[in-house]
């Protein structure tokens, strides 16, 4: 019994027990009986209620929000509807994909009533049916899914049930929000399984990052070589740095055969480099210091 209803009725009851303990009964008597007749016939429904009312037992409508009045006895309001957005959980335990491993999945339904005369009339319990209709949709779906889709398209997944719970609660007045798999759990030893093969793909990708640098590098020497064989000065000079480089760790000693030495004389280097500058010299402008003389 709503707030209202119950302050009018203890009014009117009051009254009538005053005018009663004062003497005057039969003024009393209709304020007692309006008292009973407002308890049962004003009714009032919240902005998210809507209240199905049987009359005789026939429908005779929807009420709500709000103040309203039915007649006691003949009018029975068989159902309260709440109509704001709901949520129910649900799950499938060993159920089998498509590729036959079986996975538990947890997930959860967001829906609300869009229609209370056929929520009431349509089915006996609109709620267990929006439990039972997710547990198998759900089952239904994971069949006929394979487990890797249903690990990485979650979304896909999502759409899915809520197109199936929908289409199968439409008729029952309830619309579905949306659908979302909260967890897909797998065996243990096929999580290791999975496991070991994402590291052998790793190391797939890592091996052929690998080889193309190689391959770079290869390339990169070929280069050099092609380089280093038409100027053999710039690979003596090459090689003396690198003597060099060698040189400057303190405490290293450094074995050179004495044919390496001589190939990387100084002036052996300087005369191969002369040898190299002289045609562009000929070709090109005098130098400064050639003028002077």
């Amino acid at each position: 019994m709503n707030p209202i209803t119950v302050f009018i009725t203890i009014a009117c009851g009051a009254v009538g027990a005053g005018l009663g303990a004062i003497g005057h009964v039969y003024l009393g008597i209709p304020f007692v009986i309006a008292a009973i007749i407002i308890a049962s016939a004003l009714k009032m429904a919240n902005t998210w209620e809507k209240f199905v009312i049987l009359r005789a037992g026939k429908l005779r409508g929807v009420k709500g929000p709000g103040l309203f009045l039915i007649i006691p006895v003949i009018d029975h309001v068989v159902a309260v509807i709440d109509e704001r957005i709901q949520t129910t959980a649900f799950s499938a335990e060993e159920a089998l994909t498509k590729d036959t491993v079986p996975v538990n999945v947890d997930a959860i339904i967001f829906w609300f009533v869009h229609d209370a005369q056929k929520a009431a009339l349509n089915i006996t319990n609109y709620r267990e049916a929006i439990d039972r209709v997710s547990q198998t949709s759900l089952r239904e779906m994971i069949g006929s899914s394979m487990l890797s889709a249903l690990l990485s398209e979650r979304t896909a997944a999502d759409e899915l049930l809520r197109g199936e719970i929908g289409r199968k609660t439409a008729d029952w007045g309830i619309s579905v929000k949306s659908v979302e798999i909260r967890d897909v759990a797998i065996p243990v030893a096929l999580q290791d399984a999975m496991s070991r093969q994402a590291q052998a793909e790793r190391e797939k990708q890592a091996r052929v990052i690998l080889g193309s640098a190689e391959a770079a590098i290869a390339g990169k020497f070929v280069e050099a070589a092609m380089t280093y064989a038409d100027h053999p000065a710039a690979l003596q000079l090459r090689a003396m740095n690198i003597i060099y480089e060698t040189t400057k760790e303190r405490g290293a000693t450094i074995l050179i055969p004495t044919a390496m030495v001589d190939s990387m004389n100084p002036v052996v280097a300087l005369a191969l480099a002369g040898q190299e500058t002289a045609p562009k010299k000929e070709n090109g402008p005098v130098p400064l210091s050639n003028r002077t003389q």
